[in-house]
């Protein structure tokens, strides 16, 4: 679109109306897809996840309840982890955000020179790839690949229905709405970044102006453009009635763009997908009667969703022989002792 309009060229033609808009105007909505939810493609040596593990990591920070439900997750099951000398606790939380935010966790085994083990370590599950007949690789770009030793990677993966090749996370169906909560929060930004808000119409009726004068008023208002999404209008209407120059601010766009609504129903898709209660993750509630006891909704959860996360985890002990991922039964009293014993 061209900066200028000219519907009446006061030179040229009969005193006329003059409008043009100038700034060009800034996307809002992202260009991310990571929906392109395909078959798990063999390139020869390892299978493709359907989705892009890049975006899929980006998405986890779109927005602030996507994140901060994740960690929440991760948080309870550290509590409850015993460390064992074979797995510290820092090495067990990579495997449980890796396990939360992609469905996909592994852990490799290093050992001795007599083959007994003498560590498990989480490598990064965004880099993690499996080919065929039990091997693994980690991908960190290309040609920069480092495949494991056979039967050293045990691979926790979520259950999916379309592959059996990689996990998927639970709260995948949540994307879409922790990409239209980022984008309203975005949009909102720069609304107020922008120097004008809304925008506004400069409105002349005053034909006792010189040409000159609106020629420079015009120049001048090009050269102030602003930041944000939205553009400013100059009109010269010669031979005008009354009030021959106006500001006119436009100042619906901010009833029409439903913030708060928006974040409102996205926070409740995400919730709803991280299957995790409102008092629980700290949200003010915004009735009377507010969200119930937040004692009896945190022993729920634990019962509903903390067990059989714990349970899931723990089939890295029937892979090892050896029991090094234990749980101590979750409590909503302070722990009278260590964390670590």
């Amino acid at each position: 679109m061209n900066d200028s309009i000219a519907l009446a060229s006061p030179a040229a033609h009969a005193p006329g109306v003059e409008a043009f808009t100038f700034g060009d105007p800034a996307p809002v909505l992202d260009g991310r897809e990571v929906f392109d939810y395909l078959e798990c493609w063999f390139n020869g040596r390892y299978y493709d996840p359907p989705l892009s593990l890049d975006g899929l990591a980006k998405a986890t920070r779109a927005s602030v309840y996507l994140d901060s439900g994740l960690k929440f997750k991760r948080n309870l099951l550290a509590r409850t982890f015993i460390p064992h000398p074979l797995l510290s606790r820092a090495a067990f939380e990579q495997l449980a955000l890796d396990y939360l935010w992609c469905g996909n966790a592994y852990l490799e085994r290093r050992q001795s020179r007599l083959g007994t083990p003498i560590s498990l370590q989480p490598p990064l599950a965004k880099y993690m790839r499996r080919g065929e007949e039990g091997r693994f690789f980690q991908v960190r770009g290309w040609q920069d690949e480092h495949e494991f030793a056979p039967g050293t990677i045990c691979h926790l993966r979520e259950a999916d229905i379309n592959q059996e090749i990689y996990g998927m996370p639970e709260w995948l169906a949540a994307m879409q709405s922790a990409l239209l909560n980022e984008s309203a929060t975005l949009f909102r930004r720069k609304y107020y970044n922008n120097g004008s808000h809304a925008g506004f119409i400069f409105y002349m009726t005053d034909a006792a102006q010189k040409e000159e004068d609106i020629d420079s008023l015009r120049s001048a208002l090009r050269s102030a453009k602003g930041p944000g999404n939205f553009r400013n209008l100059f009109v010269y209407a010669p031979n005008g009635k009354k009030d021959g120059i106006q500001l006119i601010p436009v100042s619906e766009v901010a009833a029409k763009d439903e913030f708060n609504s928006i974040k409102s129903i996205t926070r409740d898709d995400m919730l709803a997908g991280l299957r995790i209660p409102p008092q629980l993750m700290g949200i003010v509630p915004q009735n009377a009667g507010g969200f119930g006891s937040i004692k009896e909704a945190a022993e729920v959860y634990a019962a509903n969703e903390l067990e059989p996360l714990q349970a899931r985890l723990a089939q890295v002990n029937e892979w090892l022989g050896e029991e090094v991922i234990r749980f101590r039964p979750y409590e909503t009293q302070p722990l009278g002792y260590p964390l670590d014993r």
